[in-house]
């Protein structure tokens, strides 16, 4: 879930907007405004909408700052926050790595909830303060979000894994364990069971005369379906993954071509004949940088006879590589992170092969087919 528009940094964490998360946004403003709309009918047409897209705003910050309480956590105790990207169903924290153990998975989870709950009281404690009259436009748009808030603490501390009630309920067994794996588990089964709960519920609604109510809750019991499900591949990928060193996978037949090559004899004679994806450019007897089908893309078929590898290639100084002897793991998530395919593996100075995601898929199919 990566964020393809870019809004800034909070506390040194990216934020960013997935696109899915324009169609629910226009779906809550269209919603508020009829609600609002309903409920005062009194109200001018145009105050409507700007207090419907103002609470959708607000709405949105809620979610945030849901999610930077996560992330603050996890920070805090030591794991890397890449970034939050807010989609269709909400947020997600971008962090790399796992809990180290069940207290830090506890209140990484617990936190969200929390944040939520307190977001939720501050906001109705603010209109019974201020003891503002039900036509008020500020009490509507603060009930609102003190109600939506306390009901997305409630749904997000359902025992669903990877909710947040779903991933306390992994620290605890973990805690009562000591078997990460084990409780990894446990708590997908169980999420498993919520998310067929939501599907049979959102079925019988729609059929009820919900309508795309119920339509909705069994989209979110379906997400929530495979994302516990992908905990499962997860967990049997890190087993798989243990222990492995790049050296063990990697290619070592790599080629390389010169930096002073053009494009369309790139492409003609290196590219295209022997299927490869991944050439390291050499200049002056050294390793200049990397070079992809991404960056051939990227130039105009036109300039390809005018424009050099140097001039697309990825540098060294800014290539990201491996050693041979680092965990594949840790190269795969390199790779997620940086959103890359190819890893070169340097050792001393000198390239002794490339690591692709080729390579560990092709790991891992033939240890599916001689363990299956």
């Amino acid at each position: 879930m990566r964020s393809q528009i870019k809004l800034g940094q909070v506390f040194g964490i990216k934020i960013g907007l997935h696109y899915s998360w324009f169609l629910i946004a226009l779906l809550i403003v269209f919603s508020l405004a009829g609600d609002f709309q309903a409920n005062h009918p009194q109200w001018h047409k145009s105050l409507v909408v700007i207090l419907a897209v103002a609470t959708a705003i607000l709405f949105f910050v809620s979610l945030l700052l849901h999610e930077l309480s996560h992330s603050l956590v996890a920070r805090q105790r030591g794991m890397p926050v890449r970034e939050i990207t807010l989609f269709a169903l909400g947020g997600v924290s971008q962090i790399e790595g796992e809990a180290i153990d069940a207290k830090t998975e506890f209140w990484m989870a617990f936190v969200g909830p929390l944040t939520s709950v307190v977001l939720g009281l501050a906001c109705l404690g603010g209109v019974k303060v201020a003891g503002g009259a039900v036509s008020n436009p500020a009490v509507t748009v603060f009930t609102w979000l003190g109600y939506i808030n306390l009901g997305l603490a409630g749904f997000n501390m359902l025992p669903g894994y990877p909710l947040d009630g779903g991933r306390i309920l992994r620290a605890i067994i973990w805690w009562k364990t000591g078997d990460m794996d084990r409780s990894t588990r446990l708590a997908a089964r169980v999420g498993q069971a919520v998310a067929g709960g939501f599907i049979g519920l959102g079925i019988i609604e729609y059929f009820g005369g919900g309508g795309l109510g119920g339509l909705w809750i069994a989209f979110i019991g379906w997400f929530l379906l495979q994302a516990a499900g992908e905990s499962y591949v997860q967990l049997g990928l890190r087993r798989a993954l243990e222990h492995v060193r790049v050296r063990d996978v990697m290619t070592r037949d790599c080629p390389s071509v010169d930096g002073g090559l053009n494009i369309q004899d790139f492409v003609d004679h290196e590219l295209l004949r022997t299927g490869r994806r991944c050439f390291i450019v050499t200049e002056d007897g050294g390793i200049a940088g990397l070079v992809t089908p991404l960056e051939i893309r990227q130039v105009d078929r036109s300039q390809w006879p005018r424009v050099t590898l140097h001039d697309v290639m990825c540098p060294r100084k800014t290539m990201h590589s491996v050693s041979p002897d680092t965990l594949l793991s840790q190269a795969l998530e390199a790779m997620g992170r940086e959103n890359i395919n190819q890893l070169p593996v340097i050792s001393n100075g000198s390239l002794d092969g490339v690591l692709s995601r080729a390579e560990i898929l092709s790991y891992l199919q033939t240890r599916a087919e001689l363990l299956a």
